[in-house]
């Protein structure tokens, strides 16, 4: 009996059913900062150019194909609860892929968490934020506790002893996963003020803290209590809210929460489950019970809202940075399949119809982009009176419009991928899913509406430097100018109604409001293609719902030619 494997017989000749024709090239070993020419101009304007050098072997490292492939690991092998160890004792701890430490210890390492803080100058926080945009463009979950690490100084320097044990740890350059490593000189944070009867409310917070001492700022307390929402549960400390007791003082008041006291033992920090979230999985979000845990008073006791809002309002603009970053990411790989395959005849980018829409989806994302890092400058250091008025209104006015346009924006440009966008195997499906976890994190649609009116109520000058930023394009737009005028007559009537009327339109308000910077920045900073495209398609009498309905006269390919 003869077999194949006899020298002398004939092998059959393998059939193939077909050969791989006109699929995209993987979109890898690309430096995503040299390419990204919004981004990249962003940072000369506003005065972070001397960053271009890091800012490029970051654009390098997250644009290469291992980069990439540890961000899918990252989200597909998702992390772990440990409630207990082998013996059984109690740890709480969350295991993570070391895909994700290694993203996290680069991020950290290129300053993308604290920078601007460890080196104030003109331009530091635009050389983070767009340090941040690209970590984040790639791999968006580990950027929310880089994020609150960069928002939680503010926070801790208002307490002074607490600012000078922790401050330095959150601006060290390395990054050590494991909670009790020996001499371990960095440190990661993280925040959690949700519970579950509160919500967004919280004042409801049912969490009591107890002084162990006297009391009062600075002083240890025991809490009891439990968090809905804790991201990043793996961080070193956390800022909490809790009601104080005690002849320290009562009220709502913000503790920082360490996970390792002192002596080197855990304090208590019990994770009850991880949660099964929509998108963001590669960061672990908790619920989490405190039991005569740990925490020292950070501020003035009854004030913790007016305490880690500091910290909430620097997370509020890494949501913008993040929407417009999954923006960025959108727009590229759209892009790059459209140009490498071919339908009817033609390479796709070519057939008027999916240009029209690349065209728009790159439009918003350079709104978006223009606007994130015109914030980013509002913050540095050297801001003025008036910018710091501005910034306090428009971050909330960005945070709300731009991270509600993330979520269609991503599934027009996973539809531009066709069947392919729709696996997982492409990443613009994870993004697809990763991008309303941004408009709901640090303020939902709502929290947010009714912020931009508080801030007019409470704070004027805001209103004013909001104004006086957008007309700055006045004059160069009939259709811009028309709307300027309309954010005018709105705000003018906004402040003569009731609450509850005012309540009502604060959506309408602040979308007009967001339109108009956003339209004002183009005009002054982008080619006339970009800013006349954009005004006529979301201001003009003929815009659409939709993307992909520019006016005829748009200059599509100017405008594709930037993404």
């Amino acid at each position: 009996m003869t077999t194949f494997s006899e020298t002398n017989v004939t092998h059959p000749a393998p059939h193939r059913t077909h050969t791989v024709l006109n699929q995209s090239v993987p979109r890898t070993d690309v430096n995503e900062f040299t390419l990204d020419t919004v981004l990249s101009e962003g940072v000369r304007r506003h005065d972070a150019d001397w960053a271009t050098a890091e800012l490029t072997d970051i654009g390098e490292l997250v644009g290469s194909a291992t980069f990439q492939h540890d961000a899918e690991l990252a989200n597909t092998i998702i992390p772990e609860l440990k409630t207990f160890d082998r013996w059984g004792n109690r740890i709480d701890e969350v295991e993570y892929h070391p895909s994700y430490h290694r993203i996290i210890s680069a991020a950290v390492a290129h300053g993308a968490h604290t920078s601007a803080w460890a080196d104030p100058k003109p331009g530091a926080n635009v050389a983070r934020a767009a340090a941040f945009m690209l970590f984040a463009q790639i791999e968006p979950g580990h950027s929310c506790p880089i994020s609150m690490t960069n928002a939680v100084i503010p926070s801790l320097e208002l307490q002074p002893n607490v600012a000078a044990i922790w401050k330095p740890r959150a601006l060290s350059r390395s990054y050590t996963p494991e909670l009790d490593a020996p001499g371990k000189a960095s440190a990661i944070f993280g925040m959690s003020m949700t519970e579950k009867q509160g919500g967004s409310d919280v004042r409801a917070n049912t969490t009591v803290a107890k002084p162990a001492g006297r009391g009062g700022p600075g002083a240890d307390y025991l809490l009891t209590g439990h968090k809905w929402f804790c991201s990043a549960p793996m961080s070193d400390a956390f800022l909490v809210l809790a009601q104080s007791e005690g002849e320290g003082g009562e009220g709502l008041s913000c503790f920082l929460l360490p996970r390792i006291l002192p002596d080197g033992t855990r304090n208590i920090f019990r994770i009850q489950r991880l949660k099964n979230k929509l998108g963001n999985k590669s960061n672990a979000s908790s619920e989490i019970e405190l039991d005569g845990t740990v925490g020292v008073m950070v501020g003035e006791p009854g004030r913790g809202v007016r305490t880690i809002i500091e910290m909430v309002a620097r997370t509020r603009l890494d949501c913008v940075l993040g929407s417009a970053s999954g923006m960025r990411q959108s727009v590229a790989e759209a892009v790059w399949h459209a140009r490498h395959r071919s339908a009817f005849g033609k390479v796709l980018a070519d057939q008027p119809a999916m240009t029209s829409v690349l065209a728009d989806l790159a439009l918003e994302s350079e709104a978006a982009t223009v606007t994130a890092l015109r914030l980013a400058r509002a913050h540095d250091e050297d801001a003025s009176e008036q910018e710091r008025s501005f910034r306090r209104l428009a971050t909330a006015v960005a945070k709300y419009w731009i991270c509600k346009r993330g979520p269609h924006h991503a599934y027009e440009a996973l539809e531009c991928l066709g069947g392919n966008g729709y696996t997982e195997d492409f990443p613009l499906a994870r993004r697809y899913r990763e991008q309303p976890v941004m408009a709901v994190w640090e303020g939902s649609g709502n929290v947010i509406a009714l912020d931009v009116l508080r801030a007019m109520t409470r704070e004027p000058d805001s209103v004013a430097a909001f104004d006086a930023e957008v007309n700055l394009a006045r004059g160069a737009n009939t259709v811009l100018d028309a709307h300027l005028d309309r954010v005018r007559r709105q705000l003018g009537e906004l402040a003569g109604l009731d609450p509850a009327d005012a309540q009502r339109r604060a959506r309408t308000v602040v979308e007009s409001m967001a339109l108009a910077l956003q339209a004002s920045l183009l005009t002054r900073f982008s080619p006339g293609a970009v800013a006349d495209a954009f005004v006529d398609a979301r201001l003009g009498p003929d815009r659409s719902h939709e993307y992909g309905t520019l006016a005829p006269a748009a200059d599509l390919q100017a405008i594709l030619s930037r993404a």
